[in-house]
């Protein structure tokens, strides 16, 4: 969301440093001034918050380059369904919450209850991952009535939650330039 007294006020330090600013025809310094069209878009990038400019895709021939990241699950029960691999940004208000995934992947289960993802990501930082073993590959993390996992589940850090999922703190983990393994370990 755009914060609006702030770039304002980036604006308002703009003008006195380099005189960006220009006011209507008439002079009305009491008006909101107009702003030079060529500078807008680069003030609105300055208010996007650092986990957006971070983006992520499957790793293939095509990926931009940067770190990867490969997630190694093992413990599947069975080779039925997928395991859907879920990769979080840094912002710990976007782990687990609906639209705030950086990317998801659906992989099959190989022999020995094993799978492999990877990630290509555009730049270093803290991410987190969250997984599950879609049995019946319905594209949904099923509970029962009582909210218990039907399904296997894992973390990053092979984290666990008391009551629920662990925190962000918990799961979330470094990559550096060089990219990294994440093994997790699936819990039924």
């Amino acid at each position: 969301m755009l914060n609006v007294a702030l770039v304002m006020q980036g604006l308002e330090y703009l003008a006195g440093r380099g005189k960006i600013l220009a006011y209507p025809a008439g002079g009305d310094e009491g008006r909101w001034p107009c702003v030079a069209l060529a500078l807008l878009p680069a003030l609105l990038l300055a208010t996007v918050p650092a986990w957006a400019e971070t983006t992520a895709t499957a790793c293939t021939a095509g990926a931009p380059a940067g770190p990867q990241i490969h997630v190694r699950v093992h413990g599947a029960r069975s080779t039925q369904g997928n395991i859907t691999v879920t990769l979080y940004g840094s912002d710990p208000a976007r782990f687990l919450a609906s639209g705030g995934k950086l990317a998801r992947l659906r992989v099959p289960v190989q022999g020995g209850g094993k799978a492999e993802a990877c990630f290509a990501v555009s730049a270093p930082g803290v991410f987190a991952i969250a997984i599950y073993h879609d049995e019946n590959d319905d594209h949904d993390f099923n509970l029962s009535v009582l909210g218990i996992p039907k399904e296997g589940y894992g973390f990053s850090n092979d984290a666990q939650g008391r009551f629920g999922a662990p925190s962000f703190e918990a799961v979330r983990f470094r990559v550096e330039q060089a990219g990294g393994i994440v093994p997790v370990l699936l819990r039924y």
